[in-house]
């Protein structure tokens, strides 16, 4: 039976049941598809499949280092100018203290992304992870973005390659995916043209893949993207990971205007947050995890996403603050037992894991 998009739903429910690739046109076509229950439960089978009713999360916390950045960028209102009000950086006791939370904690991970420091020479940020690591060698340091990563080797006068070794001998354990944004040439030009583009994104994360550095992948959505330029993003992350093999999740980001230059646009409703997870979980059949980012999503929408391709709640979030200084109204951290019981009231069982998707419990 053709849908009113021109799906025919037994040619693709067969296709997926047979573990074949959907066409972009069919993802475009999902993506527009008003049966959006049908759409989710396509996604759902696909995760029951793979992991029946676990649901996994991390003990985990963000540490953003400093918000002051030299780019300035359509979407963020986390950057600040040096001296301008709001701006902020912490200093390495700060750091310290903060992680201490994290210590003695098995398979903790500590999330650290901040802005392009103007001022911060690149012996700054080896040193700061090998701080960490020296304080707390139990702990998974998932840290800085492709951006970030780009910024230092312009810093060093190094390669990108370079970076990455040094900062792992440092106690890099991998990347997060931020950064990433749409990766199409016209949002790039029309929201990000100052930071680095969709190629280079995509070739530092391959060149992390190449070294044995475990990344993973974002797309920002629910601004002026169209669906077609979605599905673009999602092919172009499944065919590095067709050639790599190098992430370790997928994680759908959902856009907050507040204090940006777009706060006029409205902000994504649940039910286009949980579609474009169950797309995510749909077009991305080589990424092994996608993960519903309950600090952007809302914690509402990540758990309905566990029934819609999601396989993983992220964690307890401690102190995040870049989506918070856009509007974000969710909390800025969950203790664990919290996020368990959510994850119960969802409907599925929950496991405790670590940064690399190793179970825990």
């Amino acid at each position: 039976m053709k849908t009113l998009t021109g799906v025919d739903r037994g040619q693709i429910e067969a296709c997926l049941e047979a573990g074949q690739r959907l066409s972009c046109e069919e993802g475009v076509a999902l993506f527009e598809e008003p049966d959006f229950e049908w759409v989710c439960s396509l996604a759902n089978r696909v995760r029951e499949r793979l992991y029946a009713d676990r649901t996994t999360y991390v003990v985990n916390m963000h540490l953003n280092y400093s918000n002051v950045c030299a780019l300035s960028c359509m979407f963020c209102a986390f950057a600040r100018k040096s001296g301008q009000e709001g701006a902020y950086e912490m200093s390495l006791e700060e750091m310290i203290e903060r992680v201490s939370l994290m210590k003695g904690v098995e398979g903790a991970e500590v999330h650290i992304v901040g802005g392009l420091h103007p001022d911060y020479p690149y012996e700054y940020y080896p040193r700061l992870l090998s701080t960490l690591r020296e304080h707390y060698p139990n702990v998974h340091l998932k840290a800085f973005t492709a951006v970030e990563i780009d910024f230092f080797a312009q810093l060093a006068g190094k390669s990108v390659g370079w970076v990455l070794q040094d900062l792992r001998e440092n106690g890099l354990g991998s990347l997060p995916g931020g950064g990433a944004e749409v990766l199409t040439d016209r949002i790039h030009q029309k929201l990000y043209r100052d930071k680095m583009g969709p190629e280079r994104w995509l070739a530092i994360h391959k060149q992390a893949h190449q070294l044995g550095i475990p990344t993973s992948a974002t797309m920002l959505a629910g601004h002026i993207e169209t669906m077609a330029e979605r599905i673009e993003h999602l092919d172009k992350l499944r065919r590095l990971q067709d050639e790599t093999g190098g992430f370790l999740a997928y994680i759908p980001l959902r856009f907050h205007p507040d204090n940006t230059p777009l706060k006029k646009l409205n902000l994504m409703d649940g039910d286009a947050v949980v579609r474009n997870v169950a797309l995510g979980r749909l077009m991305l059949d080589n990424f092994p995890h996608v993960k519903a980012y309950w600090v952007m999503s809302g914690l509402e929408n990540a758990a309905r996403a566990q029934f819609a391709g999601a396989d993983d709640f992220d964690g307890t979030v401690v102190d995040e603050r870049i989506t918070h200084m856009a509007g974000c109204e969710t909390p800025v951290g969950v203790t664990e037992q919290s996020l368990l019981q959510m994850i119960r009231n969802s409907g599925r069982r929950p496991v405790r894991r670590d940064a690399l998707y190793n179970l825990l419990s």
